[in-house]
C-alpha cells in the first residue's frame, strides 16, 4: 500500500512577530514536536496561514524546517492553490527546498468537476514527481472528494494518501473500505482520530498536536498496536481540548494556546484575528487540564 508516513503528523502553525516570520519561535515549535516523537511535520497547511505568506517567505520556511528537522521526521509541505499552474509552481519549489512530500488541498472557490479534480492532481504529479497527500475539506473549499473519486485518484502513482476532513461519518466509512490496501487514509479531524484509526487509517494530520503532541501520538500508537481500550480512554480525555481548538476558525484558537504555553506570540494575520475574550477563557480552561498555566 502507498503511504508517506504512519502515525502522528502536526499541522504546524506559522509564528509571526511584528509582522514578520518568527524563526526563533518556529525552531522552538519544531523542536517541541521532535522531542515528543511526532512522525511528520506539515508546514504551510491551512493551520500555517499560507494564504497570507509571500512566496519568498514560504521558501525560507521550508528550508528552515528542513534544516531543523534534520531527518528526524518527514517534512510535508502544503502547496495547494485554486490555479493548477500555481499549485505546480508551489510544489516544485517545495521539492527543491527539501520537502519529503506534499499536502494538496482541492482547488477552492472554482468548484471544479470530478474531471477537473483528476486533471488538477495529475498535472501536479506529472510536474513534480513527489509523494502527494490530497486534502479533502469541503467545509472550506466547497469541493468534496467522494470515495469513488478518491479511488480514481489513487491510480496516480504520486498520490499516496488522502487527508479526509469532511466530517461525514458515512463517507469516511465508505472511504476507508474503498482505499484499503491501495493508499493511506489520514484523519483530518482531531475529534475523529480514534474513529479513523478503528476504521484502519494510517494516522492523523493534527491541529491539537501543536499543543499536545505526545498525547496525540500516544492515541494513534495505541490504535496501531490494537490497544483500543487505552486509545478510547485517551480519546475521551482529549474530547474537550479537541473541541475547543475549533471554538473559532482554525488556527486562531491553537495559535493562542501555543502563546499560552510560551511557544510563540499570538500574532495572527488578517482577515483572522485573535480570539474573543470569552473564547480565550475557554482555551485557557481546556489547556489548564494538561498544563500548569501561569496566571
Amino acid at each position: 500500500m502507498k503511504c508517506l508516513f504512519t502515525g502522528s503528523a502536526v499541522a504546524l502553525i506559522t509564528p509571526f512577530k511584528n509582522g514578520a516570520i518568527d524563526y526563533d519561535s518556529l525552531g522552538k515549535l519544531i523542536d517541541f514536536q521532535l522531542e515528543n516523537g511526532t512522525d511528520a511535520i506539515v508546514v504551510l497547511g491551512t493551520t500555517g496561514e499560507p494564504a497570507t505568506i509571500k512566496d519568498v517567505d514560504k521558501k525560507e520556511i521550508i528550508e528552515f524546517a528542513k534544516r531543523r528537522i534534520n531527518g528526524k521526521a518527514k517534512l510535508i509541505v502544503g502547496t495547494g492553490a485554486n490555479s493548477t499552474r500555481k499549485a505546480v509552481e508551489n510544489s516544485v519549489m517545495a521539492k527543491e527546498s527539501g520537502a519529503d512530500g506534499l499536502l494538496v488541498v482541492t482547488p477552492y472557490y472554482n468548484k471544479c468537476t470530478n474531471l477537473g479534480l483528476y486533471e488538477h492532481y495529475k498535472a501536479i504529479a506529472d510536474g513534480v514527481k513527489l509523494p502527494m497527500i490530497v486534502y479533502n475539506v469541503p467545509g472550506r473549499t466547497g469541493v468534496n472528494i467522494s470515495p469513488q473519486m478518491a479511488l480514481k485518484l489513487s491510480e496516480i502513482p504520486e498520490v499516496v494518501g488522502i487527508k479526509e476532513a469532511s466530517g461525514n461519518i458515512s463517507q469516511i466509512v465508505e472511504l476507508a473500505s474503498a482505499l484499503e490496501g491501495k493508499m493511506a487514509l489520514y484523519s483530518g479531524d482531531d475529534a475523529l482520530n480514534y474513529a479513523f484509526m478503528c476504521l484502519g487509517a494510517q494516522g492523523a494530520i493534527s491541529v491539537t498536536a501543536n499543543i499536545l503532541p505526545q498525547k496525540v501520538k500516544q492515541l494513534l500508537d495505541f490504535c496501531q498496536n490494537k490497544n483500543y481500550e487505552k486509545a478510547r480512554a485517551l480519546h475521551q480525555e482529549l474530547l474537550e481540548i479537541n473541541k475547543t481548538m475549533f471554538v473559532e476558525v482554525n488556527p486562531v484558537p491553537v495559535k493562542y494556546a501555543c502563546h499560552l504555553l510560551g511557544l510563540c506570540s499570538s500574532e495572527i494575520r488578517l482577515p483572522l484575528t485573535t480570539p474573543e475574550e470569552e473564547h480565550k477563557e475557554l482555551i485557557k480552561k481546556a489547556l489548564s487540564k494538561f498544563y500548569n498555566l501561569q496566571q
